[in-house]
């Protein structure tokens, strides 16, 4: 049965400490879709009269939550106070757990600038369980060539992220149980995907206009957010698109958020800030 749709959440520009970028969660009427808090869609072409130390994101913390970005188009260099420095190209993934506490940076490479090209992302926060929340940080990097494939043909590829998909394991292990899947179709061609039961759907569409089985058509850069019922959501390219299915059973637990701090309470907030200015989620010296 073909789930049916609660809402669709058109991303909006919103500004990020300078940085620039399309919001589809949360939104004034969609807090979160658990356990899924927040999707930004950022494409910018980096300067270059100026070096990629001083452009992107600097270095921030993050407690309580994975913070997984999504490399569209571009390199994007991650760096951090556990001593990952990584270079993620064009369909690759970057996973962070960031437990008690981590930091990092998100740049441009320096090889990016001097081509001229531009850099598109997907950030995807998805909230960890309160007794995942102070484990060990974890950041990992899977290469695009080693990411598992449920669907590869010349008119669909559809590889596994997270989670279990037709007897197929993901590239990467969340906190909770999850299904993420990264979908690319040409035009005229549709994928049915099966959702498990109890959790939590939706799909953002990254590229193209697509049909939704039971709606209609949905434009690029849009979150459309599925209802409980059904067990499945049918996606057709009205034109070469690309998108991601966000599935994950609901941890349904109170969610306190500051900044780049997600806990269970504001005791927890206020204990993360205190940790982060002692300097016990670590220090992070970028390398040129």
């Amino acid at each position: 049965m073909i789930k049916s749709i609660k809402y669709i959440l058109p991303a909006e520009e919103v500004d990020m400490g300078g940085f620039p970028v399309k919001q589809a969660l949360p939104t004034n009427k969609v807090e979160q879709v658990d356990p899924f808090l927040l999707l930004h869609h950022a494409r910018v072409t980096p300067k270059n009269d100026r070096p990629a130390k001083a452009q992107g994101v600097g270095p921030h913390p993050h407690r309580g939550f994975s913070p997984v970005t999504f490399v569209v188009e571009g390199e994007v260099n991650h760096q951090d106070s556990r001593g990952n420095n990584q270079v993620a190209k064009a369909g690759e993934v970057q996973w962070i757990h960031s437990g008690a506490g981590i930091i990092h940076s998100e740049r441009p490479t320096q090889h990016l600038i001097d081509n001229n090209g531009t850099q598109e992302i997907i950030q995807l926060w998805i909230n960890s369980p309160a007794n995942r929340k102070m484990v060990e940080p974890e950041y990992k990097h899977v290469s695009e060539s080693a990411i598992p494939r449920v669907v590869d043909t010349e008119q669909a590829t559809v590889k596994l992220i997270s989670g279990e998909y037709q007897g197929n394991k993901g590239a990467f292990t969340g906190q909770s149980e999850l299904l993420l899947l990264w979908g690319t179709l040409s035009k005229g061609t549709k994928e049915i995907f099966d959702i498990p039961e109890a959790f939590n759907a939706s799909i953002y569409i990254i590229k193209g206009d697509v049909r939704i089985t039971g709606h209609g058509v949905v434009d690029p850069e849009s979150l459309i957010v599925f209802d409980m019922d059904g067990t499945s959501v049918e996606v057709e390219a009205l034109s070469d698109a690309q998108f991601l299915v966000l599935a994950g059973k609901p941890i349904e637990e109170p969610v306190t958020q500051y900044g780049p701090f997600v806990m269970n309470t504001q005791t927890q907030i206020m204990e993360a800030m205190r940790d982060y200015q002692m300097g016990k989620m670590g220090f992070l010296v970028e390398e040129e």
